[in-house]
């Protein structure tokens, strides 16, 4: 397997409504196990064809670990999907808020509002029908990878223009986030100490 070169904005292909995948041939297994190499590569959960400069509709996915009871990742246990021409037939009127990353817009992070489940119908890497009801992280990492097939960028959807970061940036706000957390929490049991009778 090869790794592949990702495209980074403002490379035009990112921008591009992809084509339909008619040919399951052995060049597009080649191509979607190159995919995956890249996606696992740069520590991705996803990657679409155009972030590779191939205008298809393709992309691969990788869900998150799953964690046992003391939060601690479960081994083997992430989940990888091949989808070719997906699409979202259903989404859910719940909706969630969610930080999201691109490695086509490297060392940037941003809030983006999505769907908390959706139902994707698309074709695995040999053709045949796909049906995928989704829901939380999964949800929106497929609703990240399908919008690049349309040329959509999670910039696009941004909660608010103060709501994007340099990974900098981030790391720092969820730092003082946590600090102050513990900082009450310490507090709270001040508090409770000093109740006691």
């Amino acid at each position: 397997m090869t790794e592949l070169q990702i495209v980074t904005l403002p490379d035009e292909v990112l921008r591009k409504k992809a084509r339909p995948v008619t040919k399951f041939d052995d060049d597009l297994q080649t191509l979607i196990d190159n995919m995956i190499e890249t996606m696992r590569a740069a520590n991705g959960v996803g990657l679409a064809a155009p972030q590779i400069g191939q205008s298809l509709q393709l992309a691969v996915i990788e869900t998150l670990p799953k964690t046992d009871d003391e939060g601690e990742d479960i081994p083997d246990s992430r989940e990888l999907f091949v989808i070719v021409n997906p699409r979202i037939v259903w989404e859910s009127r719940d909706v969630t808020d969610g930080v999201e990353g691109c490695l086509s817009i490297p060392g940037y992070l941003g809030e983006v509002e999505r769907p908390f489940a959706v139902r994707v119908r698309a074709q695995d890497r040999r053709g045949k029908p796909l049906k995928l009801r989704l829901k939380g992280w999964t949800a929106r990492i497929f609703q990240h990878e399908i919008d690049h097939l349309n040329g959509v960028l999670y910039i696009d959807k941004l909660t608010d223009r103060e709501n994007f970061w340099t990974d900098e940036e981030y790391f720092q706000m969820r730092q003082a986030e946590l600090e102050a957390e513990e900082a009450e929490e310490g507090v709270e049991e001040t508090a409770v100490t000093e109740n006691r009778d």
